[in-house]
């Protein structure tokens, strides 16, 4: 079916209101970007969950960070959504102003060959993201590691996405009918991932991609399985997703990666939903290397991050939102990222407020 034909069965078929969650920050993007809820029926509403990893990254951890930054000759090398996210009494972005060295990069092997440019200085490597980017990090390790570079190390905040999704829905205040399920994430775990948890929570769950025929695609088929009282895993997807995933990038991550507890913004800590790297490459570890102080992790008071990432509230509902948080002065992570809600909501909701 074209969209029309999608808008068109959706609207026969939505008979009653239902709720469903774009796990992925991209569909959140995508969703504003293309006007996809302009022509969805008034009783499909949808809403952002804990699928930026800018967003959801611990705030102890943004203080570990950016406390690296004091450490000499360190040179921090992260992605650009990071820069910007303020910890409790800084961000890199200041530090580095302040004469920390803080480089962007746009790939782990940037960070490597940062490394063996600078031998007289220890890069230190942000690893953040889930499944989708972890496995360009533990083959960015395998190398350091092979190459014996002595001065690169890794501090990995990344995260799996299967036990947020079972953290959130033991949740008996949140109400959702179904997720659409994350695409770049999905290309790794594939389809059979989300199985325990469709059958545990009796949710449907719709692997979509990021184009809007993708989206529409995936809508649809939550609909369908809404409206019929069902619960399984469907991918619409087909063309980047299998149902085992990609095997090569598993086994990359299980080589370097083993399951730890992570601080996730808003939820707290979650058992076994982080990736942390394994005893065997424990010198390319900067949680190891390094003795990071900081000082105690304090919130920042009226952000509603946290409640926004487990569908609580809506941007709009933030006393900050396109008053003292904007784009250019963001107060917290969800309107950092290029993935975050509030971002989303700034760039293509008209800046309203409810």
């Amino acid at each position: 079916k074209n969209i029309h034909g999608l808008v068109k069965s959706i609207r026969q078929h939505a008979t009653r209101p239902m709720k469903f969650m774009e796990v992925c920050g991209t569909h959140t993007m995508s969703i504003f970007r293309h006007g996809i809820r302009s022509l969805l029926p008034d009783c499909i509403e949808l809403v952002s969950g804990p699928g930026c990893p800018v967003c959801v990254t611990g705030q102890d951890d943004i203080d570990r960070m950016t406390g690296l930054c004091s450490k000499k000759g360190v040179i921090i090398a992260t992605f650009g959504d990071m820069i910007r996210v303020p910890g409790s009494r800084t961000s890199l972005a200041e530090a580095r102003a302040l004469g920390a060295r803080v480089e962007i990069v746009y790939s782990p092997s940037n960070a490597l060959q940062l490394a063996l440019k600078n031998p007289g200085q220890q890069v230190i490597f942000l690893g953040l993201g889930f499944e989708t980017t972890a496995p360009a990090v533990a083959a960015t390790i395998l190398q350091a590691n092979a190459m014996n570079v002595d001065n690169f190390s890794v501090y990995s905040c990344h995260k799996v996405m299967p036990p947020v999704l079972e953290t959130l829905f033991q949740d008996n205040d949140l109400r959702v009918d179904g997720l659409l399920c994350p695409g770049h994430v999905s290309t790794i775990i594939g389809a059979r991932a989300y199985e325990d948890f469709c059958s545990d929570f009796h949710i449907p769950c719709v692997i979509a991609g990021f184009e809007p025929l993708d989206i529409f695609r995936g809508i649809y088929h939550l609909v369908r399985q809404a409206r019929a009282g069902q619960a399984r895993v469907e991918n619409v997807y087909e063309r980047a997703v299998t149902s085992e995933g990609n095997r090569n990038a598993l086994d990359l991550m299980d080589k370097v990666f083993v399951k730890e507890d992570a601080s996730w913004r808003g939820l707290g800590i979650i058992k076994k939903s982080g990736l942390g790297i394994s005893d065997k490459f424990s010198h390319l570890d900067a949680k190891k290397r390094f003795k990071i102080q900081t000082t105690a992790t304090r919130m920042i008071k009226g952000c509603i991050c946290g409640k926004i990432i487990k569908a609580n509230a809506r941007p709009a509902d933030c006393p900050f939102f396109a008053e003292t948080c904007t784009p250019a002065n963001p107060v917290g992570p969800c309107m950092v990222s290029s993935e975050g809600a509030c971002a989303a909501y700034y760039r293509y909701g008209g800046h309203v407020k409810s």
